[in-house]
């Protein structure tokens, strides 16, 4: 098994994580990912990685992870088993009004709006505020004005990037909230 030291280049073994240790204690290292989070790893889930490739394709990492696991099979004699890919959940909040308010047949379409929004708002300002990394609003297709008005809403925010959230596990109607560290509130 590798030794660890402050400034190693790591790789999560069965994650999709690179980032640079911060500090190391010993049953633990603390790593800081390459979109600025610090995260807490046993020395056994990670491996060191050539420096070169840490930030480089996802394909490059990869390769070297498996070569480093060959050569732990070798050295071990015991197999590991291959993990699949898991589609990796983010905490998420469904913003359609059938999930907002029992009485939604009764309110007017701006009440509606207004109640969507001040729930994401809330949401996102929950999650800046806990340092929590990723969310997915659920906010369906429909004609695309919820989205629009989110999308507003997103740029009053520093430190945060949105992208589509993973079809597989959402649909198309939802989109995916990376908070920095940095990110603050309005």
């Amino acid at each position: 098994m590798d030794t660890f030291k402050a400034g190693d280049h790591v790789a999560v073994i069965d994650e999709n994580l690179s980032g640079v240790v911060i500090s190391v204690t010993v049953n633990e290292l603390s790593v800081e990912t390459e979109d600025g989070f610090t995260m807490q790893f046993s020395p056994k889930e990670v491996v060191k990685i050539d420096k070169n490739l840490r930030f480089s394709s996802v394909g490059g990492i990869q390769k070297q992870l498996d070569y480093k696991l060959e050569q732990e099979l070798h050295k071990s004699r015991q197999p590991i088993p291959r993990k699949k890919e898991k589609l990796q959940a983010a905490v998420s909040f469904d913003l359609h009004i059938e999930k907002l308010a029992k009485n939604h047949k009764r309110m007017q379409t701006f009440e509606i709006m207004e109640l969507q929004l001040e729930t994401a708002k809330r949401h996102l300002e929950f999650a800046i505020k806990n340092k929590i990394p990723k969310i997915v609003l659920i906010h369906g297709v429909g004609e695309g004005v919820l989205k629009a008005e989110l999308e507003y809403l997103y740029r009053r925010y520093s430190g945060i990037s949105v992208t589509p959230a993973d079809f597989r596990i959402y649909g198309q109607g939802a989109t995916q909230i990376f908070i920095s560290q940095k990110a603050s509130l309005q």
